[in-house]
């Protein structure tokens, strides 16, 4: 994944990850560095995580290595995932960003309901630099190819072989984001000059057809929108973002997440986060960094984002301090925990399990820099519950 721009504390809402997460209450001003709820990071644990009072973490899956109770070695360079309700337990679903030729694709990690490793596999291969996605609310993964023409994935962690889904368009994917009260579902483009598209399936619960759209806008940073067809979704001539003229440009898109009748995205390239009012028609810059204020923010890079039941949003950082920051409810932005020693990598892949008390995590290069040094982490704690 190509570095982030730095990226501030913003205002943030989150779409249904694990969690019936409750989304943000209110329209905030830009976030500003706050003391977190949980107090200050201790120092650093066996595994090299800053973690506050009352959290543990413990390694579940390491890059070439069989995950702990199973014969399974897990992927290369771990990035965006999420989290399923399986059985009396859980699963834990990871893309793995490297070319095909090095097994890009996805795995997951079978949980039992003491959190224990009990089966790991692989769901999709011989797909490249499987970046980010989305989890759909009947129960599927989407996993994004991040190249040129790339292309969505839905993956079954139930066991189904992974479909391609060719009419969520080929393009430089990045996250994707399901909106079940329009049955839609959003998605980045990880472009300097990338759009943002909804797809509007024939069926809901059903991607093999459908309507590709982008959403078009003026040059500014609010207003309104409006949606337009892209007439070859496919852009084997002209690229999906060049084929309709009003298409409003975004730099970089990154994550993407639904809640409450609104729809938020980060750009990585100018360090914007975008809301949209899904009611209203209207758009809106909802972070800048400029808007920070009192000296310098707990949170630059940020990544994969996930909400917790409690209101609050977790987000990951790429490089910056290789911290997982934390945005509440009331507009306070402080670091949850820092990973030490590993400089030349990002964190991805932030997801909670469905019973919202572990929180799941990758450092996609870990301590050596390289793909081959991937780690997954879960940290478990008193999460915060909704109030």
């Amino acid at each position: 994944m190509e570095r982030r721009a730095l990226l501030r504390a913003t205002v943030l809402g989150a779409g249904t990850v694990a969690l019936p997460f409750t989304g943000w209450s209110a329209a905030y001003g830009s976030a500003q560095p706050a003391p977190g709820p949980y107090g200050p990071l201790r120092a650093s644990d066996a595994n090299g995580l800053r973690l506050p009072k009352g959290f543990s973490s413990k390694i579940v899956a390491q890059t070439g290595r069989r995950v702990s109770g199973t014969t399974y070695k897990w992927h290369q360079a771990p990035d965006g995932g999420a989290t399923f309700a399986e059985g009396d337990g859980w699963c834990y679903v990871s893309n793995s960003e490297v070319p095909a030729a090095d097994g890009g694709g996805a795995s997951l990690i079978s949980f039992g309901p003491d959190g224990k490793p009990v089966a790991a596999r692989r769901i999709l291969g011989g797909t490249d630099m499987n970046c980010a996605g989305g989890r759909t609310p009947w129960g599927t993964w989407l996993s994004c190819e991040e190249v040129d023409r790339g292309r969505v994935y839905e993956t079954y962690p139930t066991g189904r072989a992974a479909k391609v889904r060719p009419a969520l368009g080929r393009f430089r994917h990045e996250a994707a984001a399901a909106d079940p009260v329009r049955k839609v579902v959003y998605l980045t483009e990880d472009e300097p000059d990338g759009c943002f598209y909804r797809f509007v399936p024939d069926t809901w619960g059903d991607l093999k057809a459908g309507r590709l759209e982008v959403l078009c806008a003026g040059p500014g940073t609010s207003g309104a929108f409006t949606w337009a067809s892209v007439p070859d979704p496919g852009g084997s001539g002209t690229r999906t973002r060049r084929q309709v003229a009003a298409a409003k440009a975004f730099d970089g898109g990154e994550g993407c997440y639904y809640a409450n009748d609104t729809v938020y995205f980060t750009t990585k390239g100018d360090g914007r986060v975008w809301a949209l009012d899904l009611t209203a028609g209207r758009y809106r810059l909802a972070y800048d960094d400029s808007l920070v204020q009192g000296g310098p923010p707990p949170l630059t890079g940020p990544d994969n984002l996930t909400g917790a039941e409690s209101g609050d949003l977790y987000i990951a950082e790429d490089n910056g301090n290789m911290e997982i920051c934390l945005i509440t409810p009331d507009g306070g932005v402080s670091p949850f925990l820092r990973v030490t020693g590993h400089h030349r990598s990002e964190l991805c892949g932030v997801a909670f399990n469905p019973k919202g008390d572990r929180l799941y995590f990758s450092s996609q290069r870990g301590r050596t820099g390289k793909v081959t040094g991937g780690i997954t982490y879960c940290v478990k704690g008193p999460f915060r519950k909704r109030s």
